[in-house]
């Protein structure tokens, strides 16, 4: 089956070409001109994947973000790939911490755009697979217990939201409890293929995944960081 993207782009130009190019690349195209008519074409027919510019003319893109990913939301499985201006970390970060599973400066090469949709979009079916697969592997730690057949994290029974990418972080992490790991490790660990290299915001994701996991983010117990190196998930928690 074709694999469905929408853009929602208020750059008309720029929408058919990206339209033209990931069409020829074998996937479905549609596109949305403002944030309104973009989360209304995803309601009615979810796309596997959203391109999202966070400059559109209607409402903050941020906004149109937190509503597709938004707890309980029926979209909130739907991947979501950001546009941001080129320069301006704050937008990545805010993004990547309501949700986004990935980040693209404008202005950008379509190659780059379409590798990151294949990274995001393997995640995704990873993810899939493994839920659907066979034995049921738990890791526990205390409170927390990181599912990795059924893509799950809880602590004390209640299930965190984490995206895709971040929930590999925690299990790369996980694995190697108690070993001091640093960016490039982790991040290898993740991928093992090179087209993730693109992918240079550990350290939101990581908070991320605090603020998610840790009774304190600001005091982190689960998640230990080890100045100048990297990070260390503990063997021993509560």
């Amino acid at each position: 089956m074709t694999q469905q993207l929408l853009m929602i782009e208020d750059d008309a130009r720029l929408a058919a070409m990206v339209g033209e190019y990931l069409r020829q690349s074998g996937y479905g195209f549609s596109h949305a001109a403002d944030g309104a008519s973009g989360l209304a074409a995803l309601e009615a027919s979810p796309p596997d994947l959203v391109i999202l510019d966070l400059m559109l003319p209607d409402m903050d893109g941020l906004e149109v973000c937190r509503r597709i990913k938004g707890q309980g939301s029926d979209s909130a499985r739907t991947a979501v790939l950001m546009l941001t201006a080129k320069g301006d970390p704050m937008d990545r970060i805010v993004g990547l911490e309501i949700g986004a599973d990935d980040y693209l400066p404008k202005p950008f090469e379509p190659r780059e755009l379409l590798a990151r949709i294949r990274a995001v979009l393997r995640r995704g079916a990873e993810a899939g697979a493994a839920a659907a697969g066979g034995s049921h592997k738990v890791m526990r730690f205390g409170s927390l217990e990181i599912d990795r057949d059924a893509r799950t994290v809880s602590v004390s029974g209640t299930l965190c939201e984490l995206t895709s990418y971040q929930f590999d972080l925690l299990v790369a992490l996980a694995e190697r409890a108690g070993r001091v790991l640093s960016r490039d490790q982790i991040m290898e660990a993740v991928r093992g293929r090179e087209l993730e290299a693109f992918d240079r915001s550990i350290d939101v994701h990581m908070g991320r995944i605090r603020s998610a996991i840790e009774a304190d983010a600001k005091d982190p117990k689960r998640i230990l960081t080890v100045r100048g190196v990297g990070y260390v998930f503990a063997k021993q928690q509560d």
